[in-house]
């Protein structure tokens, strides 16, 4: 470590601590700039949602590699650090986290990295200046290497120029760790503010790439921790410029702004872009075989664009652009295991970020069945699938908050277990000025009885408590089948057993769907209640519903009951009491 002109204490070599640190400062950086880099995406697709994908990736994935550490039961992970195991777990989890094609990108460029610290001879104490310049351009290849056709004018021609000036300052005998990486960075912004002229859409939309942005702040915030500045924003740190620099980071505002709005007009307007591919698949590969993938690649290719095929040798991470979504996942069932499978309309977003009005106030509710699907998005709130063993992300839920293109959001995770995760997506919208509440809706019969009484004229306060008191007034029930032996609150259960729950506890046992149902039923109307929701699912057998209903009325002439095939597995019947 050697102190510098002002006084501060620059690292000579990048050990893992510093890497750590590092690794945190881009996600701090990521957090509090994704909302300006989403608003500079508008290549490939203008789907606004870049910075947000960055974020959400390195988020996850530094998650991801704390509870791997955590749980390993051997203390040596916890308390001593090392570099090359730290690049490695977190290249790895980076590819599963892997959030649109920037996260597939910034996962191969952390890959990149990875390989060449856990080749490098000197990393026990740290990589110095040359190491670390051959990891820039190893990471810039493999970057460049994953996309099927590269386009200049993108965060691969960014990370090109970086590690070429990273390697021209690294054959300087007197250079230093800093040198090398103030370097790269000053050849990265410059790449950077090339990008506006390189693609036709972000000369007309007159900013940069968003991808590029990123890269540039990973860089930035690499600088930041190798000049021991102190935390971002708040100073210190490399100060190159005037204006576009804030406490050593970059201001992405000076580098352009949009001169569209999203409920106007869109950059790609009259150029043809909306012709492209309507569907975003998504998947990760397993059991499966260079050779294959290779197939799989060329397969995908004449289908459609934006490809990006990254990982190996045992796990592939899988983006295209494509018609045939069919077609895209028979390719990747014929190349090995596809699984986390996303697929994400294009075209539906496009249309409604090019020709929807904002809203005042809409809904976004999780639902974990088709049927109950229907029932929402018929009440006109935007939907997120999300059931037992495919709960919905943060991400997930916060594509849906972005789409229904509303001023307020007001979410209802109808599970207990999304709620955190709803909580997230709120904070996440909230740094893009998208005002987000989230009801307490446990249970998905809570979601109904609050979205019944969501009135869109009215503003986010009035309906946020109309619909939580809806909500907190509805007592909800549910009818399972054991999937396995176990002792419960009654007493022992079988593989088989019925069981029936009241507020997420066991409180009947039995052998009959109906039998235990009724139970639930005279549980729930013990306390009082007028209305009562009935929901089967896609194991119900038939009549169930009504009996159920029957059942209700036979017991209590004033009660009004409704019936909803709701499809949802795991639960044959749900009900709800207000």
């Amino acid at each position: 470590m050697r102190e510098d002109d002002l006084g501060q204490h620059r690292l000579e070599r990048l050990d893992a601590l510093a890497a750590r640190r590092w690794a945190l400062t881009t996600r701090a950086v990521f957090a509090a700039r994704r909302g300006e880099i989403d608003a500079l995406n508008v290549f490939p697709v203008p789907d606004g949602d870049t910075g947000t994908n960055l974020y959400l990736t390195l988020d996850a994935a530094l998650d991801a590699v704390r509870g791997d550490t955590s749980d390993t039961g051997d203390p040596a992970a916890r308390t001593s650090p090392d570099l090359a195991r730290d690049a490695d777990s977190l290249a790895r989890a980076t590819l599963l986290a892997a959030r649109g094609n920037s996260g597939v990108i910034l996962s191969q460029l952390v890959r990149g990295l990875s390989e060449v610290v856990g080749q490098a001879s000197d990393r026990a104490d740290g990589v110095d200046g040359r190491t670390l310049a051959r990891a820039l351009r190893r990471a810039s290849d493999l970057a460049r290497a994953s996309v099927t056709r590269p386009v200049e004018g993108t965060i691969l021609s960014v990370a090109t120029e970086a590690a070429a000036a990273a390697e021209q300052a690294s054959t300087d005998p007197d250079a230093g760790l800093y040198d090398v990486v103030a370097a790269a960075l000053g050849a990265a912004r410059e790449a950077l503010d090339a990008t506006t002229a390189q693609l036709p859409a972000l000369t007309r939309a007159g900013v940069v790439d968003a991808g590029a942005a990123g890269y540039v702040l990973v860089l930035e915030s690499l600088v930041h921790v190798i000049s021991g500045a102190g935390a971002p924003g708040h100073g210190g740190g490399p100060r190159q410029g005037g204006p576009r620099e804030r406490g050593g980071f970059s201001d992405l505002g000076e580098l352009g702004r949009p001169r569209w709005s999203p409920s106007t007009a869109g950059p790609g307007d009259g150029d043809g872009e909306d012709d492209g591919p309507s569907y975003e698949v998504m998947f990760l590969l397993s059991d499966s075989a260079p050779a294959r993938v290779e197939t799989m690649r060329q397969v995908l290719d004449g289908l459609g664009s934006s490809l990006l095929v990254v990982g190996g040798p045992d796990l592939w991470n899988v983006h295209v652009h494509v018609d045939d979504v069919g077609a895209a996942l028979e390719a990747g069932v014929e190349a090995g295991r596809p699984h986390r499978i996303r697929v994400t309309h294009l075209v539906e977003q496009r249309g409604r970020r090019r020709s929807d009005p904002v809203t005042p106030v809409a809904v976004v509710a999780c639902a974990p069945g088709e049927g109950l699907a229907d029932v929402f998005r018929t009440a006109g709130a935007g939907v997120v699938r999300s059931a037992p063993g495919r709960r919905a992300s943060a991400g997930q839920i916060l594509d849906e908050i972005r789409a229904v293109h509303a001023l307020s959001v007001i979410v209802l995770p109808n599970d207990s277990d999304t709620q955190l995760a709803a909580e997230a997506a709120a904070r996440a919208a909230a740094d893009e000025g998208i005002e987000v509440h989230v009801v307490r809706a446990r249970a998905v019969v809570q979601g109904v009885a609050a979205l019944a009484v969501f009135d869109p004229s009215a503003g986010p306060a009035g309906n946020l408590l109309a619909m939580s008191s809806a909500a907190a007034a509805t007592r909800h029930g549910a009818v399972t089948v054991a999937s396995r032996d176990a002792l419960t609150d009654v007493g022992p259960c079988h593989q088989g057993d019925v069981l029936g729950l009241v507020d997420g506890e066991i409180v009947v046992m039995g052998s009959d769907l109906v039998r235990v149902g009724v139970e639930v039923l005279d549980r729930l109307l013990g306390s009082g209640g007028e209305l009562l929701t009935v929901v089967t699912g896609e194991d119900a057998p038939p009549g169930l519903g009504g009996a159920i209903a029957a059942a209700a009325h036979t017991r209590r002439r004033d009660v009004e009951a409704s019936v909803i095939h709701g499809g949802q597995a795991t639960y044959p019947l749900l009900l709800g009491v207000e």
